[in-house]
């Protein structure tokens, strides 16, 4: 059957098939309809849905639950080119991206989403963009979808290098019930049922989860998790969906080390030179879905969503450099509410002939911010640097078109129409530098894709996109600023299965990225930083799949230039990412999995002087399922292995000027976040 535009496949045909063989007894004799009652099942059609983007895909669940679960974001490296890494010697905070030539730091460029609900914070007290992860159990997630790029119009703010949505179950077959353990103190409980699986699917999971890392400063993370979901549908012909989830953490950092303190040995690789770094935080989101299949073939949808979020973050990256006596040490409060939603129409049809998808959608998005920033000793706030109130609000359209006017032909693109306006109130007396006003703006945003294919299993796609992140609002308000960066975005790729659908897929993009100026508020400083104009260009080839018998393999590797049009490199921008993996299904139960994550050298400071190590890391993880049936379930054992050879790594590095309590000035050097050393975590996981 040949594939177009849509994964679905029409049922009409098959339904009436059924109906009239129904209508038949065994002796070819016909019933009256009238005296049957004919109850049919559900039925569901897993098809492979196109995509528009050689470097667009689908990673199901079966990968995800192989990668060790402390980290909610380290299931991002099995996106070709992405890599997360902890930030601060600390796991509560968000993580550092990096993805196409981006050091995204906490999601300035990357777009983050659960069920379509967006993650990134704007106008974060800590960094613009800022997606913390730790509010997703990675069980409870079906799949991720992957759109790099800016090829899609339905995404907009922050989907510069891409867009990422964490998509959620409608329910699991199986309850479970998981417990870990391992080395640091590291404990993992874990709960996840559905009550109800038939009209109405319901699914509850709750996690709880502490460490205390290897640092000498023991962490102390404790992260509590809980999601709640019902889905269920009215008519017949739609789907209804509530979401909820909530969050809790807090830990103690170990922040950033300088490398000559290391070096001397004055100070242990997993010690701290401020013990009193860390924070908590706090969030809660509630969301609703809803679509409506028309008889025609189109489909109305809509969303809401509702957010509250909370964080105190205490930190000394420069410890003695301004302050002698008490260190430098600076605590971030961010108080905000976010509410939103979206609503669209979908179309399909012919089109002179042309099998064609329409769509039109509005989206809206507003962030109520109370942001603080302050001098602090041992978590305790001495001074006030920033207090403002921030407002954003966003309402876009977007029209999508896709077309297929040829078996080997198909054609996607639209545009998005953006608006922002901001408000900035100055709370701090004491502050009057600080930026305060009101201000909008606008963006229009074209997209066009066209897809040659298939030939012999493969595709060949040429794309073009403009997208955007919008800026922190207390710089959107100062004049002359540009609130909203634009970037403008080449694609050519291929993706092919040569050895037939259900075999190893093979995948390469070589992709260009223009950024013409942007404009960045520093949050750590409470400042502005003008940015010039950027280039970044690179390839990614990838392969995943089945290569022979119970061998499965997953790998990637990224190679990416990124600099400013003057010439000067663009700091900790990556330039070479590699990943791989091998996958191992033995005929008793059992699941193995090898795989190693590379870093390749990257420029710290723009005269490439000053570079960050490479380092490759391999992790081993073990599932097995005990063939014997228990009476009420079933038994897995598992265990994972981070960092198997224990490789001195770094995480989060930087080049910038600090001072310590005995040096006499400022000396500019390397600061960094140790990687973790070998670490093993084991459990026991009951499905019932």
């Amino acid at each position: 059957m040949r594939r177009i535009l849509s994964d679905r496949v029409p049922l009409a045909p098959y339904l009436a098939c059924l109906m009239v063989a129904l209508c038949w007894d065994a002796d070819g004799m016909a019933h009256d309809p009238d005296e049957l009652e004919i109850e049919v099942p559900e039925v569901s059609v897993v098809g492979e849905k196109p995509v528009a983007a050689s470097s667009q895909q689908f990673i199901p669940d079966k990968e995800i639950v192989l990668q060790p679960q402390g980290r909610p974001a380290q299931i991002l490296r099995l996106i070709p080119g992405m890599l997360a890494v902890e930030h601060s010697g600390g796991a509560g905070k968000a993580d550092q991206y990096f993805l196409r030539g981006f050091d995204a730091d906490h999601g300035t460029d990357v777009a983050f989403f659960l069920d379509g609900m967006p993650i990134n914070l704007r106008s974060h007290a800590h960094g613009q963009g800022y997606a913390d992860l730790n509010f997703i159990i990675p069980e409870t997630i079906e799949g991720l979808e992957v759109n790099k790029g800016a090829y899609l119009p339905e995404y907009g703010d922050f989907a510069t290098a891409g867009a990422i949505n964490f998509r959620t179950r409608q329910a699991v077959k199986e309850g479970i019930v998981q417990a870990a353990g391992g080395e640091f103190s590291t404990q993992r409980y874990m709960l996840m049922f559905s009550p109800t699986k038939e009209r109405v699917r319901s699914l509850f999971a709750a996690e709880g989860y502490y460490t205390n890392g290897p640092y000498l400063n023991d962490n102390q993370y404790i992260r509590s998790n809980v999601l709640g979901k019902i889905t269920t549908y009215v008519t017949g012909r739609d789907e209804l969906s509530i979401t909820g989830t909530f969050l809790y953490s807090k830990w103690d950092g170990s922040g950033e080390i300088p490398l000559r303190a290391v070096t001397d040995g004055s100070l242990n690789r997993f010690g701290a030179i401020d013990p009193y770094e860390g924070g908590n935080t706090l969030r809660t989101t509630g969301q609703l879905d809803y679509h409506y299949d028309t008889t025609s073939g189109g489909q109305f949808y809509m969303k809401a969503y509702g957010q509250y979020y909370r964080l105190d973050l205490f930190t000394n990256f420069t410890f003695f450099l301004t302050d002698p006596i008490n260190g430098d040490g600076f605590a971030q409060f961010d108080r905000r509410a976010i509410y939103g939603g979206e609503l669209g129409f979908k179309q399909r049809g012919d089109i002179l002939g042309m099998p064609s998808i329409g769509t039109v959608g509005f989206q809206t998005r507003v962030d109520d911010v109370h942001a603080k920033l302050g001098t602090q000793l041992r978590k305790q706030l001495t001074g006030t640097t920033i207090d403002s109130d921030a407002f954003s609000a966003s309402y876009a359209q977007f029209v999508k078109a896709e077309v297929q006017p040829l078996p080997w032909l198909r054609f996607n693109g639209g545009v998005r129409g953006e608006v922002f306006t901001f408000d900035v109130n100055n709370r701090c007396a004491t502050c009057p530098e600080q930026s305060a006003g009101q201000t909008h703006s606008g963006i229009v945003l074209p997209k066009m894709n066209m897809i040659l294919g298939p030939w012999a299993g493969t595709e060949f796609f040429i794309n073009y996109g403009e997208g955007f992140h919008s800026n922190d609002a207390r710089s959107a308000v100062r004049p002359g600023s540009a609130p909203l960066s634009r970037s403008i975005n080449y694609e050519i790729g291929v993706r092919s299965r040569p050895w037939g659908p259900d075999r190893l897929e093979l995948l390469a993009t070589l992709w260009r990225m223009d950024i013409k100026s942007e404009l960045v508020f520093v949050g750590d400083e409470g400042t502005t930083e003008i940015r010039g104009a950027t280039r970044r260009q690179g390839v990614e080839v990838a392969a995943r799949g089945q290569v022979w018998g119970p061998l499965y393999v997953n790998g990637s590797f990224a190679w990416t230039h990124a600099e400013f049009r003057n010439g000067d490199a663009i700091p900790l921008a990556p330039e070479y990412i590699a990943y791989g993996a091998a996958i191992l299904k033995w005929p008793e139960g059992l699941t193995s999995q090898l795989q190693a994550t590379y870093m390749g050298v990257r420029p710290l400071i723009e005269d490439r002087s000053i570079k960050a190590p490479s380092w490759i890391t391999f992790d081993l993880s073990e599932r097995y399922l005990i063939p014997m049936r228990l009476p009420h379930g079933r038994m897995e054992v598992f265990l994972y292995v981070q960092n198997l050879f224990n490789t001195e790594w770094e995480q989060a590095i930087f080049a910038f000027e600090s001072r310590l309590r005995n040096e006499p000035a400022a000396i500019n050097d390397i600061h960094f976040v140790p990687g973790n050393p070998r670490t093993f975590l084991g459990g026991l996981a009951w499905y019932f």
